[in-house]
């Protein structure tokens, strides 16, 4: 199991978020075996599908970020604005991730809460330059193997 921190950024508003930790299996097939499922129950069960399935992409993510000195976040507020993946990377770059297993309506709503997030975030005092140094080099040479 792995920790996902809580992203803070700066917002426009004065809304609550949420910091407590989300956590991830380091190796999600291992939660798969000790529940005993196979390709077909999560192909008929396309929910729990989703959840492995996100466990997948952040730890995809995660070993991404690393190459580039870079960390995976999760963002949740207390009005329910969540967003599955935020990669930050030093000197502030950051994108924002919504994870999503298919269907045009998942995808469509996953833009909008994209979206709103985004608006609620106040860049003006945010660097969005990645700064480069051996340590991003040597990241997007192995990111390119």
């Amino acid at each position: 199991m792995e920790d996902s921190r809580a992203w803070n950024p700066n917002l426009r508003s004065k809304t609550a978020i949420r910091t407590s930790d989300t956590r991830y299996f380091t190796d999600p097939s291992i939660a798969a075996a000790a529940m005993e499922l196979g390709p077909d129950d999560l192909i008929n069960d396309l929910n729990t599908m989703g959840f492995f399935f996100e466990n997948l992409c952040i730890r995809d993510l995660r070993i991404y970020a690393d190459a580039l000195d870079g960390t995976v976040y999760h963002y949740r507020d207390k009005n329910g604005l969540e967003c599955d993946a935020v990669i930050h990377l030093r000197g502030g770059a950051y994108g924002l991730a919504e994870i999503k297993l298919g269907g045009e309506k998942l995808i469509q709503e996953g833009i909008a809460t994209l979206n709103k997030l985004e608006s609620n975030i106040d860049i003006s005092i945010l660097s969005l330059s990645v700064p480069m140094n051996e340590n991003t080099d040597r990241g997007l040479d192995r990111m390119r193997r």
